[in-house]
């Protein structure tokens, strides 16, 4: 049901809740998705959204590339290829200076050349690496990246939408569209400008914003003991127990080392590694994971063929032994952990103590926290019958294996795209599903790795955002700004639309944008009797340049939860890379696109 108000012009009405909802963002006293919901119902209420057309956003394509790029992104991020990348570059790029110059460049050249948001994904968690290598927050990497991409996509045409469009439009107006690099003048300098303010501009975002938290931050453990075997093919074969450390940056330490029937604890550092030996190692899961994931190396508790279970349930979790275990005093040999309950030992932490013995020997005691593996679903129930409490289930894949299998479909993915054989909705989607038809990512982690806050902000608003046009209201700002150009000299009028395009972007997508700003560019450049070209080129940089919310391109939206951004932040550095992007880039079009 619907309110009556009819005496209201529904533009106004339009306008309106956009401007309460934008103040509603930047108080940040509600969550960005509840005051979409809320802008959704408000919008549904006084009848500028049909009730058959409200929830029309949460199929919306930006919906779909944006859940299906976190997939993406996740497994990619899994491969273990990052790993080795953010190790290959690590001691080079040692501040953030260096790394968003290296990150923000390498995804601004890419994304001329591939759609930007798979340079995006491609790069994000090459920044998560480097961020947790040198300690430089992710919401300091994150932004400029996002940013980057969109200034990227601006020097050729198959880089972003709006120029796609934009040379359609050209086409119908002027016989020809526009060729592959006649973006490229405007559009490179505009990338070097751009790139280098956010080298020296990210110092504009807040310090103390953190992505979104899990379960791992909960706790504060100790160093787990795990104990592997080193395959033939191992990269650690034939080095040195000290070289196998420095591998870890010092994160993982050999407690001890097995060799046959010979054991040595806290060996020396020049002893070699040998194919079929034993290694008892120490050091956080996160560490423990990477080492494990790099090196090749294998769980000595690890079976998938032993586990009669769909492989997406298996998994571990951590568990801490009570007083009234079977567990204390035990070994997991002792007690047939495996034969009787299904799971197997795979890590074991107790506080002030080391742990020097094979875990098959260790005996347990209460207070030991554990990590399992085996049947999730079954888990708490084996849990119960073995008096542990359950810690939680994190994130921790020690037995996942190197794959170049993600990059790979992310590469096939927008090469299709950069070929016109699918879309880009269809390339990611994809993609995704053939990650998870491959097992390079489960379907609980492409869950987990889905923002779902996001997805629910963009899928209400998108309906709330249309509204502005199916009200005419974009009509209306088209006749105000020809009065408004009817006073202003060629140059001043190029920065109005370029301006206006910027403004109007987060409502209505950059592509809407173009659509609706394009065609009111070429009469606007013909009642002033000038070229339409440079007007034309103001409207495609204005509406990919959108560096002010999280909601007018995907790009931006897709960083904001892993980089814990509150809708208010983009402004801080957006603000004046807009500026930069008018100032600089208007002359620009102007010399080489003359009026």
């Amino acid at each position: 049901m619907t309110l009556d108000l009819g005496f209201i012009d529904q533009r106004f009405l339009a306008f309106a809740i956009v401007i309460a909802m934008m103040g509603l963002f930047a108080w940040g006293r509600w969550r960005y998705d509840f005051v979409a919901l809320m802008s959704l119902l408000a919008a549904i209420a006084v009848g500028i959204v049909p009730p058959d057309r409200a929830f029309t956003g949460f199929s919306n394509d930006i919906v779909i590339i944006v859940g299906t790029a976190l997939v993406v992104s996740a497994a990619i991020s899994k491969s273990g290829v990052i790993e080795r990348v953010a190790r290959s570059v690590g001691g080079l790029l040692i501040n953030t200076n260096r790394q968003i110059l290296a990150l923000v460049g390498s995804v601004t050249a890419m994304s001329g050349f591939v759609k930007n948001i798979g340079a995006l994904t491609m790069l994000m968690p090459v920044a998560f690496q480097l961020a947790r290598r040198t300690g430089t927050s992710p919401s300091s990497l994150l932004m400029p990246m996002a940013f980057g991409s969109l200034l990227g996509g601006t020097v050729t045409l198959i880089g972003t939408s709006p120029n796609i469009i934009v040379s359609g439009l050209r086409e119908d107006i002027l016989g020809e569209p526009y060729t592959m690099f006649d973006f490229a003048p405007v559009g490179i300098i505009l990338s070097v400008v751009g790139v280098t303010f956010l080298v020296f501009g990210w110092r504009l975002l807040p310090q103390n914003r953190k992505g979104a938290p899990t379960m791992d931050a909960a706790f504060n453990l100790e160093a787990y003991t795990t104990e592997i075997t080193v395959p033939e093919d191992s990269p650690c074969v034939d080095i040195t127990i000290r070289a196998f450390e420095d591998l870890s940056e010092n994160e993982v330490e050999v407690i001890a080392h097995f060799r046959g029937r010979r054991r040595r604890y806290q060996p020396a550092g020049n002893v070699v590694i040998k194919p079929d030996d034993v290694l008892i190692l120490q050091g956080d899961p996160e560490a423990l994971e990477r080492i494990v994931v790099l090196e090749k190396l294998k769980l000595v508790q690890s079976d998938d063929a032993a586990i009669d279970t769909p492989r997406d349930d298996i998994g571990l979790m951590e568990a801490v032994i009570t007083k009234e275990s079977q567990l204390v005093g035990a070994t997991v040999h002792q007690i047939k952990l495996f034969d009787r309950h299904g799971v197997t030992l795979l890590a074991v932490s107790r506080r002030g103590r080391r742990i020097a013995n094979r875990l098959r020997t260790v005996k347990l005691q209460a207070g030991d926290v554990i990590v399992l593996r085996g049947d999730l679903t079954q888990m708490p129930e084996t849990l119960g019958t073995l008096h542990c409490l359950p810690l939680a289930e994190r994130a921790i894949r020690m037995d996942r294996k190197p794959s170049l299998l993600p990059l790979g479909l992310l590469a096939v993915a927008m090469t299709s795209v950069a070929l016109g054989w699918v879309p880009v909705t269809v390339a990611f989607f994809g993609a995704a599903v053939l990650l998870l038809l491959f097992r390079a990512l489960s379907l609980k982690e492409a869950y987990d790795a889905i923002d779902w806050p996001i997805l629910i902000m963009l899928g209400a608003l998108i309906p709330v955002s249309d509204a502005l046009r199916t009200t005419g209201g974009t009509d209306l700002i088209g006749m105000w700004l020809s009065e408004a150009g009817t006073y202003l000299p060629a140059m001043g009028s190029l920065l109005l639309i370029m301006a206006v395009a910027m403004a109007v972007t987060p409502f209505l997508n950059n592509a809407a944008t173009v659509l609706v700003m394009a065609p009111i560019a070429a009469s606007f450049a013909e009642q002033l009797g000038e070229n339409p070209d440079p007007f034309l080129m103001g409207v495609a940089i204005g509406a990919a340049c959108d560096f002010l919310t999280p909601i007018g391109h995907q790009c931006n939206t897709l960083v904001m939860g892993p980089g814990g951004y509150r809708f208010g932040d983009y402004w801080r550095l957006g603000l004046p890379l807009s500026i930069i992007v008018l100032v600089v880039g208007a002359p620009a079009i102007a010399f080489f696109w003359p009026f």
